[in-house]
Parts: C-alpha cells; structure tokens; sequence
C-alpha cells in the first residue's frame, strides 16, 4: 500500500511540475501562446510536390532576374517583427492573399508557363487557410502586412515584379509557418 501511494504521489508531483512549467512558459511569454485555431495549417505533402516547387521556383529566379532593386527585401525579418510563432502561419495567410489579388492576378499574362501552374496552386493554399483566424488583436499583424503593401504599392511595377521574385521566399515562408 505504501508503494502503492508512493507512485500516486510521485505521478501528481511530475504532473504539478509540468503544469508549473508550462504556465511560466505561458507568462513569460506574456500569454502570447494562446493561438490560432486549427485552421492555421497546411499539410506537409503542399510542399514536398518537386514539380510545383521547381517552378515556383524557376518563376520567382525569372521574376529576379527583370528586378533593378536589390536594397529592398519584402519577405525578411522586419515582416516578422513582433509576431510570435503560433501567429506566423495566419501572417503568411494575410501575405499570400494579397500576393495573390494584388501581384499575381495583375501580372498574370508574364512569365509563362510558370505563372499559369503557380498561381492556381498558391490559390489553393490561400483557399485552405481560408478559415485561420487567430483569437486575440491582429494589429500589429496587419501593421507589418500593411508595410509591405505600402512598400509593393510605392515601387509600382518594380514592387509587383519584386514580390514574384520572392516567391521562393513566400513559399519557404509558408511551409515553415504552417506546416
């Protein structure tokens, strides 16, 4: 019997203990681990395809290649500045939507074929994140989306034409955010 209460007592013990660590994760942190809903994922296999990932690839180093600015980086560290990880996914989200409306729909007659295979697959990835929300404020998420709009919209086609250069970027991005 005795044994017996040992092991109950040690078993509530690590289980105290774990609890405790994972609330002080929780508050130095600031609470910012509470999330995102489940909608905020895509599945591996997105972007283990060789084929669609060759030519968003060979779309972005083509777009590249017709891009005078080498001074601005759209997808970097100052897109995520401020954002936690469990927020990362519905950041990439809102970057995708607007690649999608505001680069990619207006530029979509340049850089056949590719274009014409990468736009439907990363419209498939925007309709799968449809549903990612996440619960608390999104301001500062949508300061940093709104900075790199301003930063396409202010460099014009040259802005456009940047964005789909980075495309690798936004790709890589994605999976590591969401997967």
């Amino acid at each position: 019997m005795a044994a017996l209460q040992k092991s109950v007592s040690s078993t509530l013990m690590g289980t105290l203990a774990a609890s405790c660590l994972l609330l002080i994760a929780l508050w130095v942190q600031g609470g910012a681990a509470l999330p995102i809903n489940s909608h905020c994922r895509l599945d591996k296999s997105n972007f283990q395809q060789p084929y669609i990932t060759n030519r968003t690839f060979m779309l972005a180093k083509e777009a590249s290649l017709a891009d005078n600015n080498t001074d601005v980086r759209l997808i970097g560290e100052k897109l995520f500045h401020g954002v936690n990880m469990g927020e990362r996914c519905y950041l990439m989200k809102e970057v995708l939507n607007f690649t999608l409306e505001e680069v990619l729909l207006p530029q979509s007659d340049r850089f056949q074929p590719y274009m014409q295979e990468v736009v439907p697959f990363l419209a498939r990835l925007s309709n799968k994140l449809s549903q990612c929300h996440i619960e608390n404020d999104d301001q500062h998420i949508q300061r940093n989306v709104q900075k790199l709009k301003d930063t396409v919209q202010k460099l014009g086609e040259n802005g456009e034409i940047k964005a789909i250069g980075e495309l690798d970027l936004l790709f890589m991005a994605l999976r590591n955010a969401c997967v």
